[in-house]
Order: structure tokens, then C-alpha cells, then sequence
């Protein structure tokens, strides 16, 4: 039986393979020769017919031009997925990581085991950063299994990050899925043996039913968002915060587990949370002293911190970088454009309102003499009630007929306890599921006085009665016939539903409007938003009418670019939040517009306004990133407010907001006090803290170095003009990059990348649109390398190149003969392939691997007497154009004579080969610098001989000279 060695052609199956390192004697694992690792096959010698191959020559009667070669080469390195480089995930991921987005990366390979707090501002790429790590440790078998732990709500969002970005496939582990999953387990078998790449909800696993088996047998990676609502400070914190810290402290106990923790807000105003959460990353931070160097270096090899200003040009010429293509402008929007837009009460709501407000002052001071409890179940009440008479007529019916939920308790605390999650709005992500249902304001002996409130409160509804409704449908009009998508934020799941079924029909045949409440599941959610974009497609406008079940970790930058507080929070920070959904990476705008509504004439929110949104709103100006005010706070502020407004028991005329100045003045100099403390604590951390463990030139050296490799973003742009436009497609530029007609192109294409595009448009025959960013909606194309519609095409035009027999249009071929002023004497330039065997350790043990790579060499003269030129010189040899005419058969006979001659050069190409090897080498080494235990045995070396794929001559012109 005949041995074939690692990294060596065989042919089988009608296709030529690379032999894999996993090959025994009586199996060999193989990949096709350029394919990815997902085309791997395992193939028996004693059953089918295997056999040595090497790699054709070129033909000299494939003959075609500089572009031709250009085209060949430029689909042979978007086509790689097995780079040979130390980030052995990047060739395959279906995402362009900007420079800074690697710098978690580089830090994490500095590791044996990797543990990380990742804390970049919000909308900067968090979850891109995690997932470069986390693939590119199960690239390299540092790890075996992944579990992401979020939030509920965010669980399809991360399993769909995963699958299209990184190529990942991972289980829900949900209450709604677990039993599903559990049904296809073997006897005893554990569900997280049988799926190692999972996505589970927080809550789910951490209670005590399922917490000891996922601990007993988690995956040997951890990746934890929102990591800041995992940890407890002080025996104040809620339960699920301590539960959840309990399931995180048992999963960092194994020192051997990778753990990767993503959270925006580490510090959340409370020192001891944030060392308990630097605990869980390394236990020696909880108590480390970061005024001293060996602290604060100890903190800067697991702590990244950066926010927009730091990532929005991160390579520049400030960096002391020489090279200009280096640097990176990032898109984000520049600015957010703020209008405070007012309504005035018309006269029936005026009268509700003051009624209602007579009704809650009454109740209030008459409980205030039953006690405490009944006080505290009035308070809760009273303060529903406000906030859904000022949200809309619909949320005010259904609190007047609800009963409160504090009327239950037994004693003041447990009034607070069930009264403050549904009144007010705490920045604690923990509420937002069920944040947005409508308080009830009833108790024992109201129900005729508030069922008389309630039938005046219907009798509102419509832009009539409820001007804050014809103020909104005004604004929207402008918004859309600027061209905006705007998504409108309400406070209550009655208020969004009215909202919408009053919508209908008001904003012009092109728009398309839907609602999404915390009425639907997470996964419902994302379902109905995108469904919204499908319908929306071309030129026609999105509305979306939402509660705050979508204010955090949901991504909508894609088709979203404005919005609306229809309802004011009564906590900034939730504002920012709701921002914080469009105003991110990716968004196309350069100004994201937000539009508040308040009620110049309701006694509550011109103050809130005021006092809270404003001054946060001017302290993130200042500062650069926004800083939460603390809940208790913002509490004492708007407290005052309604306390206010129940005392005077009716409408606030102008010497009544003076009075209410006063009345809210103390409180609101210490809430600013305790706002700007925690901006100077933010400010003072950002510096303190600031990511100093990699510096930007190491960065920049690794990303020319993949990108030599992998080609830049304008090399991928320039084939798929070139080769779309050689396929007879019909290419129409916009102001966004251009659309292609694929319909009269090779049915293969078309075949090929119909799968990969929404809603079919290549079958539909509607144009496709190619833009030049890595954020792109649904349904286009991205510019980029990994794009999938990108890679099919340059699959294909490799393939046709390739395939000698192959009819129809060949963009790429792979000899030619180019006549040229350009140069003085005989020139040739080979695009050769080089395939490696590397060596790499890790905690797990060495891994064998084969990687490729592909380059372009020119000599001089005859192949036998070669002067070879700089590899500048080489590139450049693609960009020159014929000056002359070739005949066809002088064109072959010459190719014919270099291609014979060829021979002379592989002792070069060896030589050259080599070269190669020890840069990547030397590359490993420098990655893993940091960690000499996993620096030593790596290895890399040339697989000989290399494969010439492409060979183009370059010939003066006929008796001329260059």
C-alpha cells in the first residue's frame, strides 16, 4: 500500500486533495486542494483507488491579459480558508475585523489560558471581538467546546452572529428548548457533552436544578455578556445577581477554562462589583493595588477598555505609522442630533388629568393615616397612574381597570418590592422583560370612581383628543421625507399598540410600520423586525413602534437610523440605551436623529427633562461616553415631582413650576453631585485603565501581514467589478457602492450565490446590491473577502480557470502574453502556490495542520539565467496594460518556450518557499511572544514542490523601448 506524506497531492473522487495531518495508514482525511476545512473527507485506500497527483501546468494555449492574471490571483486568495498565518481563523470568517477589533485577539494569543474582560463602549463590536477569540481558539484546538451565557432575549442574536459571522454552530439552551434537546441524549449523557458549542440563557442555568450539570460539564470555553449583571456587590444585590455570580465564580474556579467576560458598564458605579468581576478573570485582581506598576500591568493583560474616540481612527499617522494604507477611519456616526419637540394637553385630557390627580392627592393623604403599608401601596398607585395618563389614553384605561400590583402586600417593603419594578425605569437590564406591561393604579374601594376616569380615558384616543399622537404623526412625516427609518420607543405595551393601530394608514403609501412589545418572545422579536425589513426592501420606509423589550443588546443599525421617545424614561440611562440600538458600528448615517416628546404642560415631564435627560445628555458630551445615574438618584428627583404635583392636587401654572423648582432644587444639586463624582470616577477608570498591553504597531504589522495574504478591501472590490462585468453582468453604480444584474450571467453563478441572498433576488431577476462596507442589510453584499456571495464568485471563476474544458466565460486564465512600454526586456511573472505544514502547541497538546498561501515572483531574462525582482516589482507587473497587440500563435509558441523552460526556476521557488516558512514562523513566535510556554514547538515548514498556477510574460513593444 503506498504511503502518502502530510501535505502531499493525491487524486480521488475525480478531484485532486491535500493529505491532512489527521491520515493514519488505512485512512487518510483529506481537503480538496483549495477548499475549506467544512469540504474535509475521510477515504479508505483498500476500497477506493487513490493515487499520487501533482499539480497541472499551465497551457500555453490558455492565453489572456493583465487582467486576466489579476483576476486569477485575487480569486485564489479570497478563495483561501486555510491561511497559514498565526490567526488561523481569519481566512474562513465570514467578517472583516477593523485593526482595533484585533487587539483582544493578539492579547488573548499572549495567553496560555485565556481570561478577559472585554469593556469597550457600547456599539464598537464587542460581540465581533468575542467571537474573533473564541473561533480562533477552536481553529487552533487551544479549545474544544464554546458556551456563550446571555440574557434570553439575546440568544438568537448571538447563535446568529456565531453561525453567519464565524461559522459557528451552537445549540439554544433555553427553557423552551431544553427539553427538545434533552429527548435525542443517550442514557446518562449530559446535554452540554452532546452539543459542544451551546447558547444558554443565563437565568435558565443558573438555577440550582440545572446549575451542577452545566458546571460538572462545561465547555472548556466561556463567553459571558452583560457580564456586569453576574456579579453581586454587597449582600444589597438581588437574588438573581447572586445566583448568577455563584453559577460564574464555580465555572472561573477551573483555572484551566478559558472565560472571556463582555460587558459595556464594568464599574456601574460600585467598586466592589468590579473587583468581583475581575475576580472571576483572575483571582489575584480582586485585591490588586492598580496605583502601582506591577497592578496595573498585571490588570492590562486581561482588561480592554476603549471608547469611540479611541477605535474611531485607530491607525494614524499619531500612531507613528509610515504606512498610510494602514490606517482605518471607522463608521461610526458622527453625531447624534437631538430635538426636544413639545405637545400642549387639549382641553378634555387637561380635565382627565387634574382629575385624576385630585383622585391620587385624596388617596394618598387618606392612606397616609392607615400607615405605612397603605401609604406605600397609595404612592405606588398614585405614580401608575401619572405615568400612564401622560404615556396615552389607552395605557391610562388599562391602569384605571387594573389592580395594583402593590395591593397584595403584607407590609411596606413588599409594596416597594412589587410596586417599583413596573413604575420606575431602572437602568437593570434584569427588568426589562415584563418592564413595558401597564401598572394597575386599583385598589379594594375605587373601582366606580376609577371605572369613570377609565370610560373618559377611551373617549381620548385618536390625534383629536391626544395631541402628544398628532404631534408624533407630524414628526414622522418630516422624518421619512427626509429619508429616515425611525424606530418610535413607548414605555407600555397599550401605548405602543395604540400608537401603531394609529399609524396605520396616516404615513404615505411607502411606509411600512410594525410593533414590537415584550408581548412576543425574544425570538419573535427579531422575526417580526425582520420581516419588516423584507417588506420594506428598495425604497420604501420602516417605522417601528417598540417598548424598551428592545432597548438593549439587539442590533437594529442595519435598518434603523432615527428615533423617537415617545414616552420619556424616567432614567437616562434608558435613553441612552434605546440610542444605543442604532447609533452603533455599521450605522450608514453620519448624523443618527433623536426626536423626545414631552408635554410642556403635564408637571412631570419638563422636569424630567430638565433634570435628568439633559444633564446626562451634557455629561456624555463632555466626557466621551455616557455615565449611568445612579437609580436611587433619579428616584429622589422624580419623587419629588409627583410628590409635588399630589400635594398641590391640581394643574402647575407658572408660579407652580417655581414652586416645584424649589421643591425638586436640593434634590437635584445632589443627584448632579453624585453624577458628576461618578463621571470623574468614569473619567479617572478610562485613564487608569486604558489598554496599554498592546501598542499600534504591533497591531499594524499583523494586519499587513494578513492582509498580504489575504488581499486588501480594494483588491476585493476590483475583482468583483472585473469579474461580474466579465460574466455579462450589467453593473450600475449609487451612492453606496453599485448594483450588479446577475440574469445574464452563467447559470453556475447564478446557481452558486441564489442560495446565499434573501428573498432570492437573483430568481426574482431583481438587481443585487454590492456595497463597500462590512455592515450591510439583508439581502445585499459586502465588499469584503469573506462575504459568502463574494467567495462564491471568486470559487467560480477560480474553478473555470482551472478547469481546462471548461465553456463559457473565463475571466481568469492562466497564462498570457501582454506586449508593454512598461518594460525594456522579457519578463515573467508566476503566480505560484505554497502549501505549509505547521506545528502549533497548545494547553491541549501539538496540533498538526496544512495551510496555503500565494504569491506572485518575476525574474528577468530566460528562466535559466533569471534575475528576480523585488516582490513591489511584481505586484506592480498587474497593473500594466497592453500597449500592442499579441498574435495568438506567436503568443503560444512563446508561452510554450517559457513554460518548457520553467524547470530552471524551482530551485528559486524552494529557496523561496523557505523564505516564507521562517516569516510565518517568526510571525507564530511574535503573536504568542508573551507566553514562551507556547511558543516552544512551533514549527513551520514548505511543502515542496510549490504549484505554479499562473505564468505571464511581459514583452516590449515591437521595436520600441520602455
Amino acid at each position: 500500500m503506498t504511503t502518502f506524506t502530510v501535505g502531499s497531492l493525491v487524486s480521488a473522487r475525480g478531484r485532486d486533495w491535500v493529505v491532512l495531518p489527521e491520515s493514519s495508514d488505512d485512512m487518510l482525511v483529506l481537503r480538496p486542494l483549495g477548499g475549506a476545512d467544512d469540504d474535509v473527507a475521510a477515504v479508505f485506500p483498500s476500497i477506493e483507488e487513490i493515487r499520487a497527483a501533482e499539480f497541472a501546468p499551465p497551457s500555453p494555449d490558455d492565453l489572456g491579459d493583465a487582467q486576466a492574471a489579476g483576476l486569477l490571483r485575487s480569486a485564489l486568495r479570497i478563495g483561501f480558508r486555510s491561511g497559514a498565518g498565526p490567526f488561523r481563523s481569519l481566512a474562513g470568517i465570514a467578517v472583516e475585523p477593523r485593526a482595533y477589533q484585533l487587539v483582544p485577539l493578539l492579547m488573548a494569543l499572549r495567553q496560555r489560558v485565556v481570561r478577559m474582560l472585554i469593556s469597550d463602549d457600547v456599539g464598537i463590536g464587542k460581540t465581533v471581538e468575542a467571537g474573533l477569540i473564541a473561533s480562533e481558539l477552536l481553529a487552533q484546538g487551544s479549545a474544544r467546546g464554546l458556551a456563550v451565557l446571555c440574557s434570553p432575549a439575546l440568544a438568537e442574536q448571538w447563535q446568529d452572529e456565531l453561525r453567519t459571522k464565524f461559522g459557528i454552530d451552537a445549540e439554544l439552551v433555553l427553557a423552551s428548548t431544553v427539553r427538545r434537546l434533552e429527548r435525542g441524549l443517550d442514557l446518562g449523557q449530559s446535554l452540554f457533552d452532546r452539543y459542544p458549542h451551546v447558547v444558554v440563557s443565563t437565568d435558565f442555568i443558573k438555577s440550582t436544578r440545572h446549575r451542577d450539570d452545566f458546571v460538572k460539564h462545561c465547555p472548556d470555553l466561556v463567553i459571558v455578556d452583560e457580564a456586569h449583571t453576574c456579579v453581586a456587590a454587597d449582600d444589597t444585590s438581588s437574588t438573581q445577581s447572586q445566583l448568577r455570580y455563584e453559577l460564574l465564580r464555580r465555572i472561573a474556579a477551573d483555572a484551566e477554562r478559558h472565560l472571556l467576560l463582555v460587558t459595556a458598564t464594568p464599574h456601574s458605579g460600585k467598586e466592589s462589583a468590579f473587583r468581583n468581576l475581575l475576580g472571576l478573570v483572575r483571582p489575584e485582581l480582586e485585591s490588586a493595588d492598580f496605583d502601582t506598576d506591577s497592578g496595573r500591568q498585571l490588570l492590562a493583560r486581561h482588561f480592554v477598555q476603549r471608547k469611540r474616540a479611541d477605535v474611531r481612527r485607530f491607525l494614524t499617522v499619531d500612531d507613528g505609522l509610515a504606512d498610510n494604507s494602514l490606517r482605518e477611519d471607522t463608521s461610526f456616526p458622527s453625531d447624534r442630533n437631538f430635538a426636544d419637540l413639545t405637545y400642549r394637553l387639549s382641553p378634555a385630557y387637561r380635565a382627565l388629568l387634574d382629575d385624576a390627580i385630585a383622585y391620587a392627592s385624596e388617596r394618598v393623604t387618606a392612606a397616609g393615616d392607615r400607615g405605612k403599608r397603605d401609604a406605600r401601596i397609595a404612592w405606588w398607585s398614585a405614580i401608575a397612574l401619572l405615568r400612564s395618563l401622560v404615556s396615552s389614553p389607552r395605557a391610562a384605561a388599562q391602569t384605571l381597570r387594573t389592580r395594583s400590583a402593590a395591593a397584595i402586600a403584607a407590609t411596606a417593603e413588599e409594596a416597594d418590592q412589587l410596586g417599583a419594578p413596573l413604575t420606575r425605569d431602572s437602568s437593570d437590564s434584569d427588568t426589562l422583560e415584563g418592564f413595558d406591561v401597564a401598572p394597575g393604579a386599583e385598589t379594594d374601594d375605587a373601582g366606580a370612581r376609577l371605572a369613570e376616569l377609565a370610560d373618559r380615558a377611551e373617549k381620548l384616543e385618536g390625534p383629536a383628543e391626544d395631541k402628544k399622537l398628532a404631534t408624533l404623526v407630524k414628526h414622522l412625516k418630516d422624518l421619512l421625507a427626509e429619508g429616515y427609518h425611525p424606530i418610535v420607543f413607548c414605555r407600555y405595551i397599550p401605548t405602543a399598540e395604540y400608537v401603531a393601530d394609529h399609524l396605520e394608514g396616516k404615513l404615505g403609501r411607502k411606509a411600512v410600520m410594525r410593533a414590537v412589545t415584550g408581548t412576543l418572545s425574544p425570538q419573535q422579536r427579531l422575526q417580526r423586525i425582520e420581516e419588516l425589513a423584507e417588506e420594506a426592501a428598495g425604497d420604501a420606509h420602516r417605522v417601528l413602534v417598540a417598548t424598551d423589550c428592545l432597548s438593549e443588546g439587539v442590533n437594529l443599525q442595519h435598518h434603523f437610523d432615527a428615533v423617537i421617545h415617545y414616552d420619556l424614561a424616567w432614567n437616562p440611562t434608558r435613553h441612552d440605551q434605546r440610542e444605543g440600538r442604532v447609533d452603533r458600528f455599521g450605522q450608514k448615517r453620519d448624523v443618527v436623529k433623536v426626536i423626545t416628546l414631552y408635554g410642556s404642560d403635564n408637571g412631570i415631564d419638563g422636569k424630567v427633562l430638565e433634570v435628568l435627560i439633559k444633564k446626562h445628555r451634557q455629561i456624555q458630551k463632555d466626557l466621551g461616553i455616557s455615565v449611568s445615574v445612579p437609580d436611587s438618584a433619579s428616584s429622589a428627583v422624580t419623587d419629588a415631582i409627583v410628590e409635588w404635583l399630589l400635594l398641590r392636587g391640581g394643574r402647575p401654572e407658572q408660579e407652580g413650576l417655581f414652586e416645584l423648582d424649589q421643591v425638586t432644587g436640593e434634590k437635584a444639586e445632589a443627584l448632579e453631585l453624585e453624577w458628576k463624582s461618578a463621571a470623574e470616577r468614569e473619567r479617572a477608570s478610562r485613564s487608569r485603565f486604558a489598554q496599554r498591553a498592546i501598542h499600534p504597531e504591533e497591531v499594524a504589522r499583523e494586519v499587513a501581514a494578513v492582509r498580504d495574504t489575504l488581499g486588501r478591501a480594494g483588491e476585493t472590490t476590483d475583482f468583483v467589478r472585473q469579474a461580474l462585468t466579465s460574466l455579462d453582468a450589467v453593473l450600475r453604480r449609487d451612492e453606496n457602492g453599485f448594483t450588479a444584474d446577475l440574469s445574464g450571467t452563467p447559470v453556475g453563478l447564478r446557481d452558486a450565490v441564489a442560495p446565499l441572498l434573501a428573498g432570492s433576488a437573483v430568481e426574482a431577476g431583481r438587481p443585487v446590491a454590492f456595497r463597500g462596507t462590512a455592515a450591510v442589510a439583508r439581502g445585499e453584499v459586502a465588499l469584503v473577502r469573506t462575504d459568502p456571495v463574494v467567495g462564491a464568485l471568486a470559487g467560480y471563476v477560480l474553478n473555470a480557470a482551472l478547469d481546462g474544458k471548461a465553456t463559457g466565460p473565463r475571466p481568469a486564465r492562466r497564462c498570457g502574453v501582454i506586449r508593454t512600454r512598461s518594460v525594456d526586456t522579457r519578463t515573467t511573472l508566476l503566480l505560484v502556490r505554497y502549501r505549509f505544514h505547521l506545528t502549533l502547541p497548545s494547553r491541549l497538546g501539538q496540533r498538526q495542520l496544512v495551510a496555503e498561501d500565494a504569491r506572485l515572483l518575476a525574474f528577468r531574462g530566460a528562466p535559466s539565467n533569471a534575475v528576480w525582482l523585488p516582490s513591489e516589482e511584481a505586484l506592480r507587473l498587474l497593473e500594466l496594460t497592453a500597449d500592442e497587440n499579441t498574435d495568438r500563435a506567436f503568443g503560444e509558441r512563446t508561452m510554450q518556450r517559457v513554460l518548457e523552460a520553467l524547470p530552471a526556476t524551482n530551485q528559486h521557488l524552494e529557496a523561496y518557499g523557505d523564505e516564507l516558512a521562517d516569516e510565518l514562523l517568526a510571525s507564530h513566535r511574535r503573536v504568542r511572544v508573551a507566553s514562551g510556554e507556547i511558543v516552544r514547538g512551533v514549527a513551520v515548514t514548505a511543502q515542496k514542490p510549490a504549484d505554479i498556477l499562473g505564468a505571464y510574460v511581459y514583452l516590449p513593444v515591437s521595436g520600441g523601448s520602455a
